[in-house]
C-alpha cells in the first residue's frame, strides 16, 4: 500500500506542476530516485504521465475558456490573448517542445488549446518534451548520487 501512495503522490505533483499551479514534481521525483527503492522506469512513467495529463487539462481548458474572453473575471486580457495568439501563429506547434520549461510551459498548453492544436500532435510534442525532461533530471541525479 506505501508503494502506491509513493506512485499517487509522484502522479499527483506532476499532474499538479503541469497546471497552472505552483508545484514542483521534480523534488518529489528526485527524493524517489535518492531512495533508490523503486524502479527508475516506472517513476519515469508515472511522473511523465502525470504531467502530460496536466498539460491535456490545461489544453481542455483553453479550448472552452476564449468563450469568456469579454467577461469581466477573464484572467487574460484581449490585448494579451490576440498577441498570444499572435506568437501562436508564427511558431506553431513545435513551441510546445517548450512545454516543460518552468512559467513558460504551462500558459503555452494553454494557448494550444485556446489555438485548437490538433490532439494527436499536442501529445506527441507535450510528451516527449515532458518525458526528456525527467529522463535528463533522473540522468543527473543518479549520475551524482
Amino acid at each position: 500500500m506505501f508503494e502506491l501512495s509513493l506512485y499517487l503522490g509522484l502522479f499527483l505533483s506532476a499532474f499538479g506542476a503541469a497546471s497552472l499551479l505552483p508545484l514542483q514534481s521534480e523534488a518529489v521525483l528526485v527524493g524517489l530516485l535518492l531512495r533508490g527503492d523503486q524502479p527508475v522506469a516506472g517513476l519515469l512513467l508515472v511522473a511523465s504521465v502525470g504531467n502530460v495529463l496536466g498539460s491535456v487539462l490545461n489544453a481542455a481548458l483553453g479550448r472552452g475558456i476564449e468563450r469568456f474572453h469579454d467577461r469581466r473575471w477573464f484572467p487574460v486580457s484581449d490585448q494579451r490573448l490576440a498577441w498570444a495568439k499572435t506568437r501562436y501563429r508564427r511558431y506553431g506547434r513545435w513551441t510546445l517542445l517548450l512545454s516543460w520549461v518552468p512559467i513558460i510551459g504551462d500558459p503555452l498548453t494553454l494557448v494550444a488549446g485556446v489555438m485548437r492544436e490538433p490532439w494527436w500532435s499536442f501529445l506527441l510534442l507535450v510528451t516527449l518534451a515532458k518525458f526528456a525532461r525527467y529522463l535528463v533530471l533522473a540522468a543527473l541525479t543518479l549520475a551524482w548520487f
